[in-house]
C-alpha cells in the first residue's frame, strides 16, 4: 500500500491515516490510495474503520495547484474530480462503520470526506483564539458546490442552515460545528482517535448482521447523493474555466505563495 495512506490496527478496528504532507491535499494518487486502503480493510474483514489525518489538519481538500497544473486538459481535470468523488463514494458505501477523527482543520474536500463517515470526532485547538474549523468553503475561492456534495451537508445540518453555509462558503469553528451537528463530538487532539474507537465499540457489540443491514438502509441516501448522476462533473469541469472561478483560484494560489 502506498505511504499516502498509513494503516494502524486497533484490535479489529483499522485506522487509515491520510499521510500526504504538508496538508493532505487530495490529488488523484491520494484518492486512489484511500480507495485501495478501504478495499483492503474490507477484504481483511475488519469490523470498522477510523479515518484520520495529520495533527492540525485533517485534509485541506482538493489539491488546487495540481488541478491548475492540468491547464486545458479537461479529461485529466474530470478524472481528478472523479477520483476524489470515487473516494467519497467508497467511504459512503463502506459496508462497515467508519468514523472521521478530525485532528484539525477540514475545509472543502476534507469536510466532504468527513460527511461520508458515520460519526465525526473533531479536535479542540490548543489555542482558543484560533479554533479549528470545518466547512465547504468552495464559493470563497470561486467554485460551485455540486449538488451531491450539497446533499451531504443538508443531511446533517438541515436544508436552510446548509444553504446559508454553502452559499457563503463559511468555515465553522469546532464548538459551533458541534452545536449545529456538523460534527458529533469534540476532544483534545491526542484523544480524537481514541474517542472515535470508543464510539465504535458499543456499536460493534450489537448483533452484527442486523446492525449492518439497518445501517446500510439508513445510509442509502448518502450513497445515492454521490451517484455520478447527482454530481454532473462535466458541467462542473466547464465551470472550472469560467473567468470568476479562475480569478478566485489564482487569488488562492497567491495567498498560498504559489502564484
Amino acid at each position: 500500500m502506498t505511504t499516502h495512506v498509513q494503516a494502524f490496527d486497533h484490535g479489529r478496528i483499522r485506522e487509515l491515516r491520510l499521510a500526504r504532507p504538508p496538508v493532505n491535499a487530495l490529488d488523484p494518487a491520494l484518492c486512489r490510495a484511500l480507495i485501495a486502503a478501504l478495499d483492503a480493510a474490507v477484504a481483511g474483514d475488519v469490523d470498522a474503520v477510523v479515518l484520520s489525518g495529520a495533527p492540525g489538519i485533517f485534509s485541506a481538500g482538493l489539491d488546487v495547484p495540481h488541478l491548475l497544473s492540468l491547464g486545458d486538459d479537461r479529461h485529466a481535470l474530470r478524472a481528478a474530480w472523479g477520483a476524489f468523488f470515487g473516494a467519497a463514494r467508497a467511504l459512503a458505501g463502506l459496508r462497515v462503520p467508519v468514523v472521521a477523527a478530525i485532528g484539525g482543520h477540514a475545509p472543502a474536500g476534507g469536510c466532504v470526506l468527513s460527511l461520508c463517515c458515520d460519526y465525526r470526532v473533531m479536535a479542540r485547538s490548543s489555542d482558543p483564539s484560533r479554533p479549528y474549523a470545518i466547512g465547504m468553503n468552495e464559493t470563497q475561492v470561486g467554485l460551485a458546490v455540486p449538488d451531491g456534495a450539497q446533499q451531504l451537508m443538508r443531511r446533517v445540518v438541515g436544508r436552510h442552515r446548509a444553504e446559508r453555509l454553502l452559499v457563503a462558503g463559511d468555515m465553522v469553528p469546532a464548538e459551533e460545528a458541534l452545536r449545529i451537528g456538523l460534527v458529533d463530538e469534540l476532544a483534545e487532539a491526542e484523544h480524537v482517535v481514541p474517542r472515535a474507537i470508543a464510539w465504535l465499540e458499543p456499536l460493534l457489540r450489537l448483533p452484527r448482521a442486523p446492525m449492518l443491514h439497518t445501517r446500510a438502509l439508513a445510509r442509502a441516501d448518502l450513497v445515492q447523493a454521490l451517484d455520478p448522476d447527482h454530481l454532473h462533473l462535466d458541467r462542473f469541469v466547464e465551470g472550472w474555466y469560467e473567468p470568476d472561478t479562475q480569478a478566485g483560484l489564482r487569488a488562492l494560489m497567491a495567498r498560498l505563495g504559489k502564484g
